[in-house]
């Protein structure tokens, strides 16, 4: 059996956290779907716009090896990306674990059949940290 794993990411200012759970995602399914979530939808998540636009996100994403397909994200309800796409494992970082959102989640995705992985945060480095450097250069 084929398993198919979705990693959604905003991937705004691509940097090695995303690069670690493409990475780890890819060890743990035969197919690996990345969603890129679109900029309105992060916008009404963030309250800000990402760095770079939706479009080139996923250019950047999509020209990873080890991503066997991107796709946009057009939702922050992630059983909406599974209603879309039938994966059998969405990839998450730890930082979400625990969460209201990731219980209900696990919840749905349990009824049909699908889980959540959750891996390590990678804490050196993040968008948002790279955001607020930017954001005090200028």
């Amino acid at each position: 059996m084929t398993v198919i794993g979705y990693a959604p990411g905003v991937y705004d200012m691509f940097h090695i956290g995303h690069l670690n759970i493409l990475r780890r995602a890819r060890e743990n399914c035969d197919f690996l779907i990345a969603g890129v979530v679109e900029d309105d939808v992060v916008a009404g998540i963030k309250g800000r716009l990402p760095v770079v636009p939706h479009h080139e996100r996923m250019e950047v994403v999509g020209a990873i090896d080890l991503v066997d397909k991107v796709v946009s994200d057009f939702s922050s309800d992630k059983f909406e990306m599974w209603k879309e796409l039938k994966y059998d494992v969405l990839f998450k970082g730890d930082d979400w674990k625990g969460t209201e959102k990731a219980i209900r989640l696990e919840k749905l995705l349990a009824e049909v059949g699908a889980r959540v992985h959750y891996f390590p945060y990678t804490a050196s480095t993040s968008s948002t940290g790279l955001r607020r450097l930017l954001d005090g250069a200028h």
